[in-house]
């Protein structure tokens, strides 16, 4: 969706932009910035087309060229014979064309823009990082900030992880499980290999013991019991992880296990991390396991050190998970807040454990230092046509007004945004009913949306009031709404 005009929102004394609309001669303006001198009134709907020089319905009434009344008797007479006529026509009967065409008549899908550029902010990083794919990602929004290769496939080793603790929180967020729950270690689990707390067959420890462990010390063996504890069976629980990162939208994701242990075809990307990490941590539970430097489980008796370093060196981390093989080399996906701001950094296939740390202290300090977080309040829009309805329009409001974006520090604002709603509306019409949506962008990059919904009601008008209606403006009884 390309957005032709962007920038500096005018005030209704500088005026407004004013942008061509498909099939139309005549430009029109964005309903919250009507220039001064415009009459409130002079359209319905569609922001004041006939002040603005846009389209409106022909009026039919006395004067040249317009139909001549012999007085309110005929008229009455015309009516009650129509009425009469129609009365005993069922109520799916189709109107003349004619007719309809004194109806409203909505016409094609309507955009709002507002607007203009007022120089780019240059935001080009000033830094280098070793690794071969890196990522950063804003946490609330989703806006990519900085990206090295982030759609090459790679083996991506423990940060695997990430999927299997999601899963674990929705799990426990759903009531399927919970924390207190005893746990018994199977022999597949108990003989996972790599990095673990060396579960026996048969120990039971609890979910947030083994919650603890894999967070922290990336344990195979307790990542692979939880898996069996949710989903039965660790097969199971694979099937469950790729299908959620398809429902994620993780495109170049292929999970073969649930721990990152080396297997052929298990793949991923430094976007699909990125992307899973942000989900992960609208769980605000695993910050009480990824901020834990060092701990203990059995009571004290095996000791856990968090493998993620910027735990103890990073202003404002916090987490996510580490991730290192032979194959996979060092990787990472480090999360981290600052003035509300959240953060997702990713690299992989480092090639050592503190060039990993280091190329995500350089890629979040350059995110933090670069951009901040903005709340943009949506304006206005103007009521809509609604066709056939007992009221001849129908309010509209953003569904969620106060959108967060993302922009450069020093941008100055320069946000543009653009409304584009349905075209033949038509009665009924229910509150809350989706009519179109609303785009935030930033020097032509879509930042975010929301939905454009009816305020109100609006019933179908009977067919006899149809009738009426139309037969009315047809002899300029009254003018057309």
């Amino acid at each position: 969706m390309d957005v032709s005009t962007h920038g500096t929102l005018r005030t209704p004394e500088e005026g407004v932009p004013k942008t061509g609309r498909r099939g139309c001669e005549h430009p029109w303006t964005q309903p919250d910035f009507r220039p001064q001198g415009e009459a409130e009134t002079a359209g319905i709907g569609h922001a004041g087309r006939a002040a603005a020089g846009g389209h409106s319905i022909r009026r039919c009434g006395r004067g040249k060229g317009g139909l001549q009344m012999r007085g309110k008797r005929e008229i009455c007479v015309l009516l009650a014979a129509a009425l009469l006529l129609f009365a005993g026509m069922p109520a799916a009967a189709t109107l003349d064309s004619e007719l309809i065409e004194t109806i409203d008549v909505v016409d094609e899908a309507e955009i709002y823009e507002q607007g203009e550029p007022t120089g780019a902010v240059d935001v080009t990083p000033l830094f280098e990082v070793t690794s071969p794919s890196a990522i950063l990602m804003e946490q609330s929004t989703g806006r990519v900030l900085y990206e090295k290769n982030p759609d090459e496939p790679l083996p991506p080793a423990s940060v695997t992880k990430v999927m299997s603790l999601l899963l674990v929180m929705e799990a426990l967020d759903s009531g399927a499980i919970s924390l207190e729950d005893p746990v018994t270690c199977s022999e597949v689990a108990a003989g996972m290999g790599g990095s673990q707390i060396y579960l026996e067959p048969g120990e039971v420890m609890t979910v947030d013991e083994l919650l603890k462990a894999a967070v922290v010390a990336s344990a195979n063996d307790a990542t692979a019991a939880l898996a069996e504890h949710v989903a039965g069976s660790v097969d199971t629980f694979v099937a469950k992880m790729n299908a959620r990162a398809a429902e994620l939208g993780m495109t170049n994701t292929v999970f073969k296990n649930t721990t990152g242990l080396p297997t052929e075809g298990h793949l991923t990307t430094a976007r699909d991390i990125a992307i899973m990490s942000r989900e992960l941590m609208k769980h605000e539970k695993i910050k009480d396991y990824t901020l834990i430097w060092m701990d203990t489980v059995r009571n004290g008796e095996f000791g856990l050190a968090n493998t993620n370093k910027l735990v103890k060196t990073y202003q404002g981390i916090t987490g996510l998970k580490t991730g290192s093989t032979s194959e996979a080399k060092f990787c990472l996906s480090a999360t981290a807040e600052r003035d509300g701001m959240g953060l997702v950094a990713v690299v992989l296939a480092a090639p050592s454990g503190k060039e990993r740390f280091a190329d995500a202290t350089k890629i979040l300090d350059y995110g933090f230092a670069t951009y901040e977080k903005r709340v943009y309040e949506a304006g206005a829009i103007d009521p809509m046509k609604v066709l056939r309805g007992t009221q001849p329009s129908v309010a509209l409001a953003v569904k969620n007004p106060q959108v967060e974006v993302v922009v450069p520090k020093g941008s100055n604002q320069k946000i543009s945004t653009k409304v584009e709603v349905c075209e033949d509306l038509q009665a009924p019409v229910d509150k809350g009913q989706k009519v179109g949506q609303i785009s935030f962008y930033l020097d032509g990059e879509l930042l975010a949306t929301s939905d454009v919904v009816c305020q109100n009601d609006v019933p179908a008008l009977t067919f006899a009031a149809l009738v009426l209606k139309g037969i009315s403006q047809l002899f300029g009884i009254c003018e057309p709404v």
